[in-house]
């Protein structure tokens, strides 16, 4: 592309766009480098979460004509999956090896994927922009959607939102305490038991809560949750495994590189994102931050 012909506007959209794909892809991978931290879980199932969190919000709007009630309901669906998924499948694996984990949940992702083929149909989906946000703003003198500016601000506040939960109350206390001592903290009184069945449904939720996000920002149907999946491990891998601040920097640097990448680069836009992830690795190769508990 010749750079002489980009405009200070055309830059500051195209900032813009890969802003509201890196808070996507933060909301997609929070929750897998949750567990991955708090529990020391490798979650393949993640992407089978994010697009049945998409078709539970396709259906909650088709039932109820609101968005926002899917918005709310869909993504306590998808921790109701995810609780009984933990007490009744991963909670025999925690003293197993990883190896285990990414047999159980590879497998439960093909099996998520064909019931929701089987529910939803083959053809691809998508969810239209909420009141106020399906308009457009003028930025500089050019019009950007509305729903990309909530994206990107909804996405914000949850990262904040994480953070004190995890860091500044009682509750972030009792799931950290129960994560590095567990013996300890059984002492203690702690379910820990209950504390590893509430963080994966949690960081299950969070991905259902990314597909209906994601949903009137791009189509979904059968395919998309592996595709998900995969950007959600490079930000995890580019930010450090486990971290949340690795997640939330990971997204940032992939969706960034994935946009502008598109604009300078369009014939190597596949290869933009792995060669970033390749980048990062040979200079930090535990990720942007080292694993610890958030």
């Amino acid at each position: 592309m010749n750079l002489s012909n980009l405009s200070l506007e055309f830059l500051v959209l195209q900032l813009l766009n890969g802003l509201s794909l890196s808070m996507l892809l933060f909301l997609l991978a929070a929750g897998l480098s949750l567990i991955f931290g708090l529990m020391n879980v490798i979650n393949l199932a993640h992407g089978a979460f994010y697009l049945l969190g998409a078709y539970f919000g396709f259906s909650l709007l088709n039932w109820t004509n609101s968005f926002w009630l899917a918005f709310l309901l869909a993504p306590l669906g998808v921790g109701l999956v995810g609780l009984v998924t933990e007490w009744g499948l991963l909670r025999w694996l925690y003293q197993r090896d990883h190896l285990n984990q990414v047999i159980l949940t590879f497998g439960l992702a093909y099996v998520l994927a064909d019931v929701m083929r089987w529910i939803w149909g083959g053809d691809p989906k998508s969810l239209p922009a909420p009141e106020p946000f399906n308009g457009f703003v003028q930025i500089l003198g050019r019009q950007f959607p509305t729903y990309r500016l909530f994206v990107i601000g909804f996405s914000l506040l949850l990262a904040l939102f994480l953070w004190l939960l995890l860091e500044k109350t009682r509750l972030g206390a009792i799931i950290r305490a129960g994560v590095s001592d567990q013996e300890m903290a059984r002492g203690l009184g702690i379910n820990v038991g209950f504390t590893f069945t509430l963080i994966f449904s949690f960081g299950v939720a969070l991905a259902g809560l990314a597909g209906v996000i994601a949903g009137p920002y791009q189509s979904f149907g059968p395919g998309v949750d592996f595709d998900t999946l995969i950007l959600a491990l490079i930000v995890v891998v580019i930010g450090g495994l486990g971290t949340l601040s690795g997640a939330f920097c990971g997204a940032i640097v992939l969706g960034l590189a994935d946009t502008f990448g598109k604009v300078f680069f369009p014939e190597l836009a596949q290869f933009v994102i792995y060669a970033v992830m390749a980048g990062v690795l040979l200079v930090r190769p535990t990720g942007l931050f080292s694993r610890s508990p958030v």
